[in-house]
């Protein structure tokens, strides 16, 4: 079920109203059934992948907490395979087979096994990062095991998080749904407004970017120059506003009902360096690789070139991990490239700051580090949303290309050729425009005081217009086609 749908718009209120209107004994069993009636919507069959990794990482979570000895590090180790093993099944395979059978077929050897077409169980790697977080906690002794099967399957399966995240730690998540949540109407009011400025980012803004980064990117040898940096520039907002507005989403719904969910994201594009970018992009998958793959490999309290190839190993993996394709390996190396070039140039660049004197100009220096972080997260961005490794390497080689013009007479009809051929009309592009504006705007003033705060400081006239101003740009300017959001896909 997506939250951007009519489904969802009757499921929510009705399943919270139920929740305040049942005994809290009760609660769980309905949020659990309304969660697998959630995940159900998709392919219902799937449910069924997603109870065996929940079987196994229940009884795994007992069996290391009542275990001595080796036997921990057995039961720890088979309770990773078998989880991992059902995400390579469904997510890696094909990737691993087709890229065997073209280096077979390259050396002349008869490559015997033929490629299962799966659809991949929407947010596989989500619940199986969840997963696996329960079980590692539990063995290093810093989370208890859950007893209540019920209990932990909703854990895992809660559905405002359950296919896009944020990826929760069970310190967060097990102990709130133990817990009583009376109903509060300024708790449920702060959460309806999450939810409505998360549909705002979406449907409003993802949506109608979408439009012209599909046109644009899905036949980019079409294009050249001003077309290919536009389409560029709207991707980094589109997926942005896209996977952050599940997030407010999912926060907002959880927040209704009394629970906290981890904020997911930061207003990353006002990063001043890429390892900033990361502390705001995606918070729960970045702290996730922080704390069970970065650190556990030495973080930075090695040599340096350790601590480079441990950069390495993550972002490598990351990038394996938001999809089975050249374009995201290559999408994560690039991010790894960027932090190793920081760690080896942050002398040459501190002497360079310090002999023009850049530092004592604040206000210019970090405009040049935001300048320069945007530049390489755009570039990186490219090989995240190509269709194939070629077409981005034809879309970064061409953003410069196509600008031969004799005069005025002649910009201006190529602007009118570049914009003709995004597929977007003048008011598309003008909303699209207004809205990345509204966006920016919000963010400028979130960033110095959250905006729910100033709002409430607001009479209460001024703030109800605003209200109705966000409802009537979402009812009339959203597009409600029933668009996936980006990060389903993983």
């Amino acid at each position: 079920m997506l939250f951007n749908s009519f489904e969802f718009m009757i499921f929510f209120p009705v399943v919270t109203l139920l929740y305040f209107l049942l005994p809290h004994r009760f609660r769980w069993i309905l949020l659990l059934s309304a969660s697998c009636i959630f995940y159900m919507y998709f392919i219902p069959i799937y449910i069924l992948v997603l109870f065996a990794t929940i079987l196994v990482d229940y009884f795994a979570g007992i069996y290391i907490e009542n275990t001595l000895g080796r036997r921990r590090k057995v039961y720890l180790i088979a309770s990773i395979i078998s989880t991992c093993f059902i995400l390579f099944i469904f997510k890696y395979f094909l990737f691993f087979n087709n890229n065997i059978a073209a280096l077979a077929k390259f050396i002349g050897w008869n490559y015997p096994l033929e490629a299962l077409s799966l659809v991949l169980p929407i947010g596989l790697s989500f619940h199986t990062f969840q997963s696996l977080s329960y079980v590692i906690e539990v063995y290093f002794g810093r989370q208890k095991a859950e007893k209540n099967f019920g209990i932990y399957a909703l854990y895992v399966m809660f559905y405002p998080q359950l296919v896009a995240g944020p990826i929760e730690r069970p310190q967060n998540m097990l102990h709130q749904f133990h817990q009583e949540h009376n109903f509060d109407a300024q708790r449920v009011a702060e959460g309806l407004k999450m939810m409505m400025w998360g549909m705002f980012k979406k449907v409003v803004i993802a949506d109608r970017l979408a439009v012209l980064v599909n046109n644009v990117y899905n036949e980019p040898y079409v294009h050249s120059g001003l077309s290919l940096i536009i389409a560029t520039i709207f991707f980094a907002i589109q997926i942005y506003c896209d996977f952050s507005g599940y997030s407010d989403i999912a926060l907002g719904s959880a927040k209704v009902m009394g629970f906290n969910l981890m904020v997911n994201f930061n207003k990353p594009y006002f990063a001043k360096s890429i390892p900033e970018f990361w502390r705001r992009w995606h918070i729960s998958l970045s702290t996730w690789f922080k704390d069970y793959v970065y650190i556990p490999l030495g973080g930075s309290r090695v040599s340096a070139g350790k601590w480079i190839r441990n950069i390495f190993i993550v972002f490598i993996i990351s990038g394996f991990w938001h999809g089975a394709n050249w374009t995201f390996i290559i999408w994560g190396a690039l991010h790894g490239s960027y932090q190793a070039f920081s760690i080896l140039t942050k002398p040459i660049r501190e002497k360079i700051s310090s002999v023009l004197k850049i530092h004592k100009i604040p206000a210019f220096k970090s405009f040049l580090q935001r300048t320069a972080t945007i530049s390489l997260v755009l570039i990186a961005w490219v090989f995240f949303r190509a269709n194939h490794v070629g077409d981005a390497f034809y879309i970064i080689r061409n953003f410069f290309t196509g600008y031969d013009m004799a005069g005025v007479g002649d910009f201006y009809q190529y602007l009118r050729v570049s914009f003709g051929g995004l597929g977007f009309s003048k008011v598309d592009m003008v909303l699209a425009v207004l809205s990345v504006f509204v966006l920016l705007f919000y963010d400028f003033l979130d960033s110095r005081k959250p905006v729910l705060e100033r709002l409430s400081d607001k009479p209460l006239w001024s703030r109800w217009a605003i209200y109705y101003a966000v409802i009537f740009f979402i009812i009339f300017f959203g597009n409600f086609g029933k668009v996936d959001f980006i990060y389903f896909q993983f």
